[in-house]
């Protein structure tokens, strides 16, 4: 991947943070009130961003023709798991938040590995791990500003 589309990943993966990191706060600083909405919209957006990071694996397997069919069948079945992790996270709002957390670190893990196979380059991956540690950290803060407000 040339420089230029490295730069636009790094800028939309980061964008990607803004909701995690102002709803966090926001469950900090908004009335007491208004709290649930945040939590809600929170646990949310980690819905649809654990949902997508299962999507880009459908995006490899599809894309990559010359896959032999163990590793095509491997992305295709990986990339259906955080989905059903996102969905097992609208229980409660107490576990969801702890299944969100551990959905993402488990993403990354997995990601981590099937990356390799996929021919990504480092640095794909080194912001994948970055984006994780933000996640995960907004998500937890919400959590504990929702058990502590």
């Amino acid at each position: 991947m040339d420089i230029p589309n490295k730069q636009l990943v790094n800028k939309l993966g980061f964008s990607g943070l803004i909701p995690f990191v102002l709803l966090s706060l926001a469950c900090w600083i908004v009335h007491p009130d208004w709290l649930g909405y945040f939590i809600k919209a929170q646990l949310s957006y980690g819905i649809i961003i654990l949902s997508f990071l299962g999507g880009l694996h459908w995006g490899v397997a599809l894309m990559s023709h010359d896959r032999d069919t163990a590793d095509t069948r491997k992305a295709l079945l990986w990339g259906v798991i955080p989905t059903m992790i996102a969905w097992c996270s609208m229980v409660n709002m107490a576990i969801g938040f702890l299944v969100q957390m551990i959905g993402f670190a488990v993403a990354y893990q997995v990601d981590k590995r099937l990356y390799l196979s996929y021919e990504l380059p480092d640095w794909f991956i080194i912001l994948r791990r970055r984006l994780t540690v933000v996640v995960v950290t907004a998500l937890a803060l919400t959590f504990v500003a929702a058990n502590v407000r």
